[in-house]
């Protein structure tokens, strides 16, 4: 975000709209990505990822000169790496899952909501107070995943569990003291020895795809680069872009999300469940309009 006492110039704040677009719009196509990867299991993805997306990282410290920024890590912030990675892998674990199981909706719903998770999550944790808007929004979230729970005939698990894990993250992401791509290599580092024992469970048992075919495993090898890249230009966007704005643009991706679940994976929207997501747009209009508000004020 720009510093107040030194606004950023036209051509900084439409470069950093341009990478927000980018990163935004590519996590949006997640579900094209993942979906070719449905011929492996999730716990296999996961894993795979985690380590792939290590060894780029690691790479790309290594290519920036970078790469002793790792030994300088104090033993504080490793445990909240921990702590992240442990968010961001079950975040990552559900949403393979929800796309290979043909629930894109719902995985779009988890990030539609996540805003209001993370407010949720600010008056429960820190006793944050919030304005009359913000109850508003929130009360309308909590009245569409009511509607969406009796459409489906059960809570949406899959939505509810992505926006908490990612809503966590986020928290640890606000103290942990290392930008993108370190933190992103702390994570993985934290991760690594889980995901390799249970890539070597997955060969032992004989249900590993990795290595079955080149198809296959160039997919999984490209889980690293897929998930890096659009972490790269939000890391690029964040200190170009107005956080109200950037608050508008993560929109973007579940919206896209939605668009390929229905329209692409012809995936069933009753009117009820349109009902839940009319109550979720509305919530996050008001959330986003106050915000703006506040923001203009400022």
């Amino acid at each position: 975000m720009a510093r107040p006492d030194r606004p950023a110039s036209h051509g900084t704040r439409d470069s950093g709209i341009a990478f927000g677009v980018g990163a935004y719009f590519l996590w949006g196509l997640f579900p094209a990505f993942f979906g070719l990867l449905s011929f492996a299991s999730a716990g296999e993805v996961l894993a795979e990822r985690i380590l792939w997306t290590l060894v780029v990282s690691l790479l790309a410290m290594l290519v920036a000169g970078r790469i002793g920024e790792l030994r300088r890590i104090d033993a504080r912030t490793w445990r909240l790496a921990a702590v992240a990675s442990a968010a961001i892998s079950l975040n990552w674990g559900t949403y393979v899952y929800g796309v290979i199981s043909h629930h894109v909706v719902e995985c779009a719903l988890g990030y539609f909501i996540n805003p209001l998770v993370t407010v949720a999550f600010g008056v429960l944790i820190f006793r944050e107070k919030l304005r009359a808007p913000q109850w508003v929004a929130l009360a309308l979230g909590a009245a569409a995943v009511i509607v969406i729970t009796v459409d489906y005939g059960r809570p949406p698990w899959i939505a509810l569990v992505l926006a908490c894990s990612f809503a966590t993250y986020g928290l640890v992401k606000k103290v942990i003291r290392l930008d993108a791509l370190p933190g992103l290599a702390a994570e993985g580092l934290a991760a690594a020895p889980f995901a390799l024992i249970a890539v070597i469970v997955i060969a032992v048992t004989g249900h590993a795809t990795f290595g079955a075919s080149l198809p296959h495993t160039g997919l999984l090898m490209l889980t690293g680069p897929v998930t890096l890249v659009p972490l790269v230009l939000f890391a690029l966007a964040a200190p170009r872009v107005p956080l109200s704005t950037m608050g508008i643009l993560q929109y973007l991706t579940p919206a896209l999300q939605l668009t390929w679940g229905v329209a692409v994976g012809h995936e069933p929207m009753p009117a009820f469940r349109w009902a839940g997501f009319a109550l979720i747009w509305l919530a996050l209009a008001i959330f986003t309009g106050d915000a703006l508000r506040r923001s203009r004020r400022k």
